[in-house]
């Protein structure tokens, strides 16, 4: 329905809100009628959708129109959907004034009206601008919202700022101005680099790995061994953001009032929430929902400093994001989907002190203590982290000395080269696995080991008493360090390197 006259006194104009994280569309109608002057909204809005009573009567006034001596009955269609936010401020005002006669109204039905208003009829942008933005492009309307960062705009799709609601009075199309995507972005921060890293090769090549194959990783290590200077600078070797992840990306971090200048430069999101955070706060939840920390993540890494500090019951909750790649909340007004696909990094220490098995510091912890610390660290979560690298401190002297490493280009490409190789390994016809397979046998068969590579993975099987998911992790590291190599068999050195990566960890 258009911002048009119907048969009754009623008239009904083009809006949205944030349902998740996407805007949906909500059609703003309003009816006048005889009786007490009032107005009241219907459609199962939200309290802050019913305050839009009180600023909207306080902005007309403000700029010269007049607040209808009538009866005014505003419903917000669809009726069964829940309203929130304050973006329906402008939308209710604009369909108040056209029904009264203040405004022309030519033009408003092809328009998506989203902002909130200031007592003095100003226009406020609102969170979610990006999601707006997708519906405006989708539903083919021009999108009209309040003055907001010049860095917004995603989409070549019409969109227009009004800065007052006063100047409706000469027309929508000549009280707005178009809003376009200045070509110079401000200046970011200065790239981090793996180069600024020294004295730590082996986990670097371990998180190059863990990047290529997608991979969790656990880093575990003395107090100052350089975890989080690692973990930061994951995000650079990772492949540049496809478009589709990018716009996901952009909506989940619009929505929840997130600098997107990162983002719309072409950098993975990087996200490490403090320990205390509750379940909400890490997966997503409250009233209205919104997305929590993992889908914030989305398309980026999502660092756990800290492991063993998080709740359990917090930890456990990452569970099937990790599997399926969305957070699914269900409320009684419905379900809300996140996209949710990270790449997860965290980081422990050994023991509760810090310094179990130091070459340098004596370690403080009871054995007792030490048993309780380690076992935070077990459970379901930890099964689905497949590379564990212990972290030792460098050595003073290559830090003093200005020592060099790999850095995140050289990195970079060994990452790009093994997802390549497994990408085109994939889309090769797989051979057909014989029916009498075990599932393990499948699954290992899958990973194609040479005769050497198997009879290596038996021997460290056997001494390391790896269970059968122990395998098929240690079978993941190799087949992983195979195609960066673009191997298309998996060899003995591969598996042996992959045994580097198990660090500290139970089978």
């Amino acid at each position: 329905m258009g911002s048009r006259p119907m048969s009754a006194p009623v008239y009904a104009v083009h809006a949205a809100c944030i349902r998740g994280v996407e805007a949906v569309p909500v059609t703003v109608e309003v009816s006048m009628g005889g009786g007490l002057p009032s107005i009241s909204i219907v459609g199962m809005a939200d309290s802050t959708v019913l305050e839009a009573r009180s600023r909207m009567r306080c902005a007309l006034r403000s700029v010269g129109f007049e607040v209808p001596k009538k009866s005014i009955t505003i419903n917000l269609a669809p009726s069964d959907m829940r309203k929130s936010g304050t973006g329906l401020d402008l939308p209710i005002a604009v369909a108040v004034l056209a029904l009264s006669g203040q405004i022309p109204v030519n033009d408003l039905d092809s328009c998506l009206f989203v902002g909130e208003l200031a007592l003095d009829g100003s226009v406020c942008p609102v969170k979610g601008e990006i999601a707006y933005q997708v519906l405006a492009r989708d539903t083919h309307l021009t999108l009209i919202e309040g003055p907001s960062s010049p860095h917004q705009g995603l989409f070549e799709a019409a969109r227009f700022e009004l800065d007052n609601i006063s100047r409706l009075r000469m027309g929508v199309r000549d009280a707005i101005h178009r809003c376009d995507l200045e070509p110079d972005r401000p200046p970011l921060e200065t790239k981090l680099d793996y180069a600024d890293v020294v004295g730590q090769e082996v986990a670097k090549r371990g998180l190059a790995i863990a990047a290529a194959g997608d991979l969790g990783l656990l880093m575990i290590g003395a107090p100052g061994s350089g975890k989080t200077m690692l973990a930061r600078r994951m995000t650079t070797i990772l492949p540049k953001l496809t478009q589709a992840d990018q716009q996901e990306a952009l909506c989940i971090h619009s929505v929840a009032g997130e600098d997107i200048s990162g983002l719309l430069a072409g950098d993975r999101p990087f996200r490490s929430p403090h320990h205390s955070i509750s379940a909400a706060g890490l997966v997503g939840g409250g009233r209205p929902v919104r997305p929590g920390e993992i889908s914030l993540a989305h398309g980026g890494c999502l660092f756990l400093d800290e492991l063993a500090e998080f709740p359990s019951g917090v930890l456990q909750m990452l569970r099937q994001p990790l599997e399926e790649g969305v957070v699914r909340i269900v409320r009684a007004d419905g379900m809300y989907i996140f996209p949710s696909r990270f790449q997860l990094i965290a980081a422990s220490n050994p023991c509760p002190c810090g310094y179990l098995g130091d070459r340098e510091v004596a370690c403080t912890c009871s054995a007792t203590a030490i048993e309780r610390y380690r076992s935070k660290l077990a459970g379901p979560l930890i099964d689905r982290i497949d590379i564990v690298l212990d972290v030792c401190r460098p050595d003073p002297s290559l830090i003093i000395e200005g020592a060099e490493g790999m850095d995140s280009e050289g990195l970079s490409a060994m990452v790009a080269t093994g997802r390549a190789f497994a990408l085109e390994r994939r889309n090769d016809t797989e051979p057909a696995s014989t029916s009498s397979r075990t599932s393990l046998d499948k699954a290992i068969a899958a990973f194609h080991l040479d005769r050497d590579a198997e009879d290596a993975l038996v021997g460290l099987s056997q001494c390391n008493k790896l269970t059968g998911r122990g395998i098929k992790r240690l079978c993941r590291i190799a087949r992983t360090v195979a195609d960066i190599d673009e191997s298309a068999c998996v060899r003995r050195p591969h598996v042996l390197e992959a045994s580097m990566f198990q660090g500290r960890r139970n089978a």
